[in-house]
């Protein structure tokens, strides 16, 4: 492991010439994206912590754009050119941002989901309540995987949570290739497809929840799509 500009890393197969990038999702880490560590002999992989991750730490406020751009300075500094990056969830996002040639998306967020009358009910019951309590009354209010962060990662995932990035995934031009879970209720099978269209890609739907990929069988299936992408 090592840490450059604030981000913890580690690198596999440095002697290899093109590298395949993985970007965790929103609430994970690189730990869950070394699942696919022993699946790409023949290329160099980076697996990364974005910021406010792992042991990546931070006490900033991020965009979306912002993750992309720091990753972007970070690869730079290793001077590791943009050949594949393979992205789960939010991490799906900042890969489109940040244009690699070929893009991997694994259940990828991007598409608003639409929110429950219950969900609705609460933030609008919040707004109402949170000049009388702000940050006191936030655990009452927010979803699990928000009640524990940092007020800082809580106000970046405000910011990136509900992003609609219909138009980012048109404007990619490189070469993708999309994975979903078909019973994942994080991103839908129906949001799978729409990316697909979006970004005139194939999909490969597989049986599974949002962390499809971690079932050995699914596993060895995307590596070899992804293998047979790159090789083209």
């Amino acid at each position: 492991m090592a840490v450059k500009l604030g981000i913890n890393y580690e690198l596999f197969n440095i002697d290899k010439k093109d590298t395949i990038i993985f970007l965790h999702g929103w609430g994970s880490n690189k730990e869950v994206m070394k699942v696919f560590k022993d699946e790409f002999n023949e290329y160099k992989l980076l697996f990364i912590d974005m910021p406010g991750f792992g042991k990546s730490e931070t006490n900033e406020v991020w965009t979306t754009q912002k993750y992309a751009n720091k990753i972007d300075e970070f690869l730079k500094e290793l001077n590791i050119e943009k050949f594949c990056i393979v992205g789960h969830s939010f991490g799906g996002k900042v890969a489109t941002l940040l244009n690699p040639k070929y893009l991997v998306l694994l259940s990828s967020a991007g598409i608003p989901q639409k929110k429950s009358f219950k969900t609705q009910l609460k933030i609008k019951l919040f707004k109402l309540l949170k000049p009388f309590g702000g940050a006191k009354i936030r655990k009452f209010f927010v979803s699990d995987d928000a009640k524990e962060m940092s007020e800082n990662m809580y106000q970046t995932f405000k910011n990136v949570v509900d992003e609609d990035f219909r138009e980012k995934f048109q404007n990619y031009k490189g070469k993708a290739l999309v994975f979903g879970g078909d019973v994942d209720s994080a991103v839908t099978p129906n949001s799978n497809h729409q990316i697909a269209k979006e970004l005139n890609s194939k999909i490969i739907m597989l049986n599974g929840n949002h962390y499809f990929f971690l079932e050995k069988n699914n596993l060895k299936k995307i590596s070899k799509e992804i293998k047979n992408l790159l090789g083209e």
